[in-house]
This record gives structure tokens, C-alpha cells and sequence, in this order.
């Protein structure tokens, strides 16, 4: 190994990785250097992800939307193979990363876990080939951490189901074809349950107004969910499941690509902080060479190294026994805060040059305060976790 490679890595966590699972390392690796590395700066200092739609496809190609899911064209790759991918799209940029985790974990798994074989047939080979972009409606204006109080209604009229309510930072929401939407469902046993629906995007009533402004994944689509009078065939609904169930399954999938993403936008710092104390002069010599930088740089290999080998043993139990919610929430929870942190200490390595977008250090720390708050706050993880260790619910 090349010393850059060696700073990296010098526990060698790569010998205990298949060649299968470095291939696949390798292969995102060379994609997001070839077609979103050298935009991504531009990208997100113009807030706008451009040719998202060809970015998408290009992504298919290689096999990346869906791609742990089985059958209906996606790749049924491993849980390993797919958290490697998700730390390669996330050293490129959190925005990129989400497109891909939205798609393939919210969107597609829904489908592929609780659709008809009709709703898969129709949806998911094209959304795997990146053909047909999906979204994933849960999150409202008013209701994040509690989405059991979700306003979104769908009310019968007839054989259809008529949709009403807004849904708010929705990732892809404005190329999306199809989104799958949460809402409160009357229920002939349960009186009211919520219940998941694919929806069409030309169906009357959609809309998916842009949300801008953003100062962080700005290289990312997100988007307002507006449904005024939906209305839906009966079949429209995700048969096999009612109940928050659902769409919290769907998060913890998406969650464990985070536990994996956060570590790729880490290694980002963290190497472009190496490399720059080793050409970076001050004092008649690099500032790799003094104690206070090489303290910082210690402390943050050691964090990225406890977080890729959580993300790599969480993966590992996922692929043999599969995983609890609380074992999802400490990937989560311990992986995005040690992440900022390590960027806010390459930050500092590079001083001024720090903020500048040549460098990814501030980009990456902007995008990392989103992926904390996303899919689950640090206060809700928190609270999973406490549950878990005292069998108590401090919810509320």
C-alpha cells in the first residue's frame, strides 16, 4: 500500500473485505470520480443537481438503485457490498448518495417489500435501470419525529382512494414518476391506520414545488409534496401492510446506507486533511510535522476506524442475522455526529483554505448537519437506544 493508502487504513480493514466487495468499492469509486467529482463543487455552490435524470441511469447501469434487493432487474447484492457503495457515493457528496438511497431504500424497497406483484412488475425494473425515478412521502411541515400524527388523509369514495395533505423535504420529489406516499387511512378494522400508496406523479392533484434556499445538499433535488384531491384506484394502495410498520421499516433501510455514507463523507476530510498538512508550510516546515496537527489527525483515523468497522460489523450481522431497530440507531447516531466532527477538524487543518469549495471539507460538514437530522434525529436515536438499555419509552 502507498502511504496515503496506509494513513487511510492502518488497521487494514481491507483484508478482512471479499474481492467481490472491493470490486464493488472500486467500481462506484471510478464512477463517481469519472461523473460527479469533477461537477459536484459547481453543483452545489449553484444549488441544482443538472442531468440528475442521466446521473440516475448511469447508476443503473452499474447496477446501484435497488441494488441489495432481489429479482425485478436490481443486482442482490449484500448488504456489505451495498454499504461500500453508499461510502463511495457519500465521499463524492451526501446529495448524491441520497438520490441513490431514496430510490433504491425508500421507494424501491417499499415496493419490492410490501407492493403487489403487479406494483412490482410495473415499477421496479425501470426504477432499478434508473429509468423511473421514485420519492418516498412520510416527512409533513408540521409532523417529522411524529409521523403518527401525520395530517395526510385517504379517504374511499367508491372503489378509489382520494388523497389530501402535504408532504415537505422530499428528496427527488420534482423528477420523480412515481412517489410513494404515508397516509391516514380509514380502515374497516382498524377505523383509521396509516397505510402507504404508489401515486403516479401525473396523477391530477400531484405537484412537487422545488424547495430552495437550501445551505446544505444543495447538489440535491428536494421538493414539497402537494396532493389536493388525489385520487387513486383502489390498487394504488401497498397491500401487505398497515400501520407505521411500514414506512419505518422502509427508514431503517435507508439508515443503515447513512451508517456506511457518513464514513465515505469522513474519509473525504480526512484524507484531503492529510494531504494537506503534508504539502501545507508554515514555520519552515509542514504542519504534519507538528504535535497539535498530527493529535488531530490521530483523533480523527481513530474515529473513522471505529465507525467503518461499526458500519462494517452492523453489515456483516445484516447479511447473516439481519438487525434490530436499536442496532440501527447506534450505526446512525455514532457514525454522523463522529463525522462532523471530523470534518470540523479537517477544517481546521486547512484554516482558511478550509472554506473554500477546491476543497470538499466545508461542503461535506454542510451536507453531514442534513444527514444528522434526516431519518431520524440525534434526539430519536437517542431514545431508541435508551429504550433498548431500560425497556423505558421517554417519546413523550
Amino acid at each position: 500500500m502507498s502511504p496515503a493508502a496506509r494513513a487511510l487504513d492502518l488497521v487494514d480493514i481491507d483484508s478482512v473485505l471479499t474481492d467481490e466487495e472491493k470490486a464493488v468499492r472500486a467500481s462506484v469509486r471510478q464512477l463517481c470520480e469519472e461523473a460527479v467529482l469533477p461537477h459536484v463543487a459547481d453543483w452545489y455552490e449553484a444549488g441544482e443537481l443538472p442531468g440528475a435524470r442521466d446521473l440516475a441511469r448511469r447508476f443503473g447501469e452499474l447496477g446501484l438503485l435497488g441494488m441489495h434487493l432481489e429479482g425485478y432487474g436490481c443486482a442482490g447484492t449484500s448488504a456489505v457490498e451495498y454499504g461500500l457503495a453508499c461510502l463511495e457515493l457519500e465521499a463524492a457528496d451526501s446529495g448524491v448518495r441520497s438520490l441513490v438511497s431514496v430510490q433504491g431504500s425508500l421507494a424501491m424497497f417499499a415496493i419490492w417489500r410490501f407492493g403487489s406483484e403487479e406494483q412490482k412488475q410495473e415499477w421496479l425494473p425501470r426504477m432499478a435501470a434508473g429509468e423511473a425515478i421514485g420519492c418516498f412521502g412520510l416527512t409533513e411541515p408540521d409532523h417529522g419525529s411524529d409521523p403518527a400524527s401525520m395530517r395526510t388523509r385517504a379517504r374511499r369514495d367508491g372503489d378509489d382512494w382520494v388523497l389530501d395533505g402535504t408532504k415537505m423535504w422530499i428528496t427527488n420529489g420534482s423528477i420523480a414518476d412515481v412517489a410513494v406516499v404515508w397516509a391516514q387511512a380509514d380502515d374497516e378494522e382498524k377505523g383509521t391506520t396509516v397505510r402507504g400508496f404508489v401515486v403516479p406523479t401525473d396523477t391530477p392533484g400531484f405537484s412537487a414545488p422545488e424547495i430552495t434556499h437550501k445551505m446544505s445538499l444543495r447538489a440535491s433535488i428536494t421538493s414539497e409534496l402537494v396532493l389536493e384531491g388525489v385520487r387513486l384506484p383502489a390498487d394504488a394502495v401497498l397491500p401487505e401492510v398497515k400501520g407505521l410498520k411500514g414506512p419505518l421499516s422502509c427508514l431503517s433501510e435507508a439508515r443503515y446506507g447513512i451508517i456506511w455514507g457518513s464514513m465515505g463523507a469522513a474519509r473525504s476530510a480526512f484524507q484531503t486533511a492529510v494531504d494537506y498538512s503534508r504539502s501545507r508550510e508554515q514555520f519552515g516546515r509542514p504542519i504534519g510535522g507538528f504535535q497539535l496537527t498530527q493529535h488531530k489527525l490521530a483523533q480523527m483515523h481513530q474515529e473513522l476506524t471505529n465507525g467503518t468497522l461499526l458500519a462494517l460489523h452492523l453489515g456483516r450481522l445484516k447479511d447473516t442475522k439481519g438487525l434490530r431497530p436499536e442496532q440501527v440507531s447506534v450505526g446512525k447516531l455514532n457514525n454522523v455526529s463522529k463525522a462532523i466532527a471530523i470534518c470540523r477538524t479537517a477544517r481546521t487543518i486547512l484554516g482558511a483554505n478550509g472554506i473554500s469549495a477546491e476543497y470538499p471539507v466545508m461542503r461535506h460538514a454542510n451536507n453531514l448537519e442534513s444527514v444528522l437530522t434526516y431519518e431520524g434525529t440525534e434526539e430519536m436515536h437517542t431514545l431508541v437506544i435508551g429504550q433498548a438499555l431500560t425497556g423505558q419509552a421517554a417519546y413523550r
